[in-house]
């Protein structure tokens, strides 16, 4: 499965720590997303994302917050003139999900048109 075949799929309600997924699964997700990085002790990815100006980071930033919101999955995000890093996690699962991934594939995706 690589990054846009994770693009396509669409977040599942995942609660409980049976959902997690292990370290395993991570790493080799991961590899599909890069420039991705593991954060807070691996229960989140991360990426810091370039632009010219403001006008281009806002319009980024609604983006992923439309994609969010019609997934039903949300990211943390923090913003400044020209960047804007974007953190993923599924606090009801205590770490990582595949919803994760799907999600960072679908901001790969934004991007790339």
């Amino acid at each position: 499965m690589n990054a846009n075949d994770l693009s396509t799929k669409h977040c599942q309600p995942r609660k409980g720590p049976e959902n997690a997924l292990n370290p395993s699964q991570v790493a080799e997700l991961l590899q599909r997303l890069p420039g991705w990085e593991l954060h807070n002790d691996g229960k989140a990815i991360v990426k810091d994302f370039r632009f010219s100006d403001f006008h281009h980071t806002l319009g980024f930033i609604n983006a992923v917050g439309f994609m969010a919101n019609h997934e039903d999955h949300h990211p943390d995000i923090e913003a400044g003139y020209g960047h804007c890093q974007v953190l993923w996690s599924t606090h009801d699962v205590g770490g990582l999900s595949l919803n994760d991934f799907i999600c960072a594939a679908r901001v790969e995706a934004l991007l790339a048109r």
